[in-house]
């Protein structure tokens, strides 16, 4: 009888945590739709104001990571850009670098989860190696890549030809439709009876974020925690295994930061080297990309290629850092030195987060804007 009643518990467990998964990503689908409906309602002058804002593609840049760094959460940031150039009041290779911005500015998590060690000389200076290590992958991708993009339009170019592969034919006569979500009808008469966008866009964002979160915490306690205590051991052994559970665990949670912060404690404890689960951080980068593909379901061909930018972003750096020995040792190496200079003097790390996350994108940001 005892083990009838555990078992029938397992069960129920099982049942309300596949239920919480079910709940979450539905609730994202409907925020996203949302918040694509809101922006589409938006009056003139404040569409005017977007787009003169990210005519810069600077400012764009350094918006993405400081919104990301403020809001802790680049898939509510990616999600929410996609449904706005879903809605048509943001194009394409102005939403680009907010994706690229993104990215960085969602790397402060892990570099704040090292700073728990800070009593520790030791376990903080490996702590603090291995947050910033996931800054500067990203920080040196937006580096090589953000150039190519500016001058040559090489991620939005693809991921335009890409997008056209799943685009739909509209050569048809009579008026053009794109495919609608399932929630429209709920979401239209939600905007309807709000009769104000703006409000409509904030309660949409603030939906969208609450769904990751759940999503991301009901992912992880179903299929991540216990699997990765428990293989933690055989998961860093190998360079390509590494990246693939980092890709896979992230996919699963749709949160790079919950992954990668879990990578901190495995290295301020010596459990793994940085060297090795450096290749981790690099999977866990593409696999928190599933959002945004999530996000441009049903939705114009802009926002299926915006969501291909943000993939191809974080492969392309991959396939720059992760094939070859020497290279992906240059985020590793200053990452270490970096924890070694903290060491000596803590208001490094202080200094190090406040001017790459807020203070100098919002400098850059104010005095650029004109």
């Amino acid at each position: 009888m005892e083990g009838l009643e555990e078992k029938n518990l397992s069960s129920g467990d099982t049942f309300l945590k596949y239920g919480q998964v079910f709940f979450a990503l539905l609730l994202f689908i409907f925020a996203i739709d949302l918040l694509t409906v809101g922006i589409g309602n938006i009056n003139e002058g404040i569409a005017l104001e977007i787009l003169n804002a990210t005519k810069n593609p600077f400012i764009s840049l350094f918006i993405g990571l400081l919104v990301t760094a403020l809001i802790q959460s680049s898939s509510t940031v990616t999600a929410s850009v996609v449904a706005i150039v879903a809605s048509g009041n943001l194009s394409l290779q102005q939403a680009v670098p907010i994706v690229l911005g993104a990215n960085i500015g969602t790397t402060l998590t892990s570099t704040l989860v090292s700073l728990s060690y800070l009593m520790n000389k030791k376990e903080f200076r490996r702590a603090l190696s291995a947050g910033i290590s996931h800054d500067l992958f990203n920080i040196l991708s937006v580096i090589l890549l953000f150039p190519l993009e500016i001058y040559f339009g090489f991620l939005s170019n693809t991921a335009s030809y890409i997008a056209d592969w799943f685009a739909s034919d509209n050569s048809f006569e009579g008026p053009i439709v794109y495919n609608r979500m399932f929630t429209r009808s709920w979401t239209e008469w939600v905007v309807n009876q709000i009769n104000q966008p703006v409000v409509s866009m904030i309660l949409s964002v603030i939906l969208v974020f609450f769904a990751i979160k759940v999503l991301s915490t009901a992912m992880y306690k179903s299929f991540v925690k216990n699997t990765f205590q428990d293989i933690n051991k055989v998961i860093f052994q190998k360079t390509g295994l590494a990246f693939f559970y980092g890709l896979l665990f992230t996919s699963a949670v749709q949160s790079s930061t919950v992954t990668t912060s879990l990578v901190v404690p495995l290295v301020a404890s010596k459990k793994v080297t940085l060297s090795k689960a450096f290749p981790f951080i690099i999977g866990a980068n593409i696999g928190t990309t599933i959002t945004a593909v999530i996000a441009s379901i049903y939705k114009p061909e802009a926002a299926i290629a915006l969501a291909l930018v943000h993939v191809l972003f974080n492969s392309l750096g991959a396939l720059i850092f992760l094939p070859f020995s020497s290279i992906r040792q240059i985020p590793v190496w200053i990452a270490n030195y970096m924890g070694k200079i903290s060491l000596k003097y803590r208001l490094v790390v202080f200094a190090y987060i406040l001017l790459t996350f807020f203070i100098l994108p919002f400098l850059l940001i104010y005095f650029t804007k004109g």
